[in-house]
C-alpha cells in the first residue's frame, strides 16, 4: 500500500540508492510514477507493505517501509533490489556503486571517489563541516533531522 513519503512515521526503514549522475527532468517525470507503482505493489509474503518511494536531490532513489505495520522480508527486499536493478538498466545509471561519496557543494551534489577522500581532506576541499549524503541512514527520522549531515558526524569522522 502506497503512503506519501512525507506521511510515513519517523521510524520508517529506508534504503537509499545513489545514482552516479543526476536524473534529467524528463527521467524524473518518468521515474516518479514508477516509484509510486512499485511502492503500491511491494509486498512481503503476500501482505502489502506500508511503503513509499521518492527521488531526492535529483540523484537519490529512496525506498521506505513502515516496519511497525509489516516488516520487509528477505523476499520483499530482493524484489526491491530487482526493481532498482531494472531502473539502472532502463535509465543507464549506476545505483549500487558505493565507491563514490556524495557531498553537497555550492547547492549541487558532487561525487568524490572514496579513494580520493584523504587527498581532498589534505587539500582542504573536504572538512568536518562538509555536507555529506550518508546513504547508510536507515530511518526517516534520521533523514529528516540531518541529511545531508556534516561529514564529521558520520563514519567519515576518522579522516579529520
Amino acid at each position: 500500500m502506497y503512503i506519501p513519503f512525507d506521511q510515513l512515521p519517523t521510524h520508517a526503514r529506508l534504503w537509499i540508492y545513489q545514482a552516479n549522475r543526476p536524473f534529467t527532468e524528463k527521467e524524473q517525470a518518468e521515474i516518479k510514477p514508477m516509484l509510486q507503482r512499485f511502492a503500491t505493489e511491494w509486498s512481503s509474503h503476500g501482505t502489502g507493505l506500508e511503503a513509499s518511494a521518492t527521488l531526492l536531490h535529483n540523484q537519490f532513489l529512496v525506498l521506505a517501509n513502515n516496519e511497525s505495520a509489516t516488516s520487509a522480508s528477505g523476499c520483499s527486499i530482493d524484489k526491491s533490489v530487482n526493481f532498482v536493478r531494472e531502473m539502472e538498466g532502463h535509465f543507464q545509471v549506476s545505483l549500487f556503486d558505493r565507491t563514490q561519496l556524495a557531498f553537497l557543494q555550492e547547492g549541487e551534489v558532487q561525487l568524490v571517489p572514496l579513494s580520493a577522500i584523504k587527498d581532498k581532506v589534505s587539500a582542504g576541499e573536504i572538512n568536518e563541516n562538509s555536507l555529506y549524503f550518508d546513504t547508510l541512514v536507515n530511518n526517516l527520522g534520521e533523514l529528516q533531522a540531518a541529511w545531508p549531515r556534516p561529514a564529521g558526524s558520520s563514519w567519515l569522522s576518522r579522516y579529520f
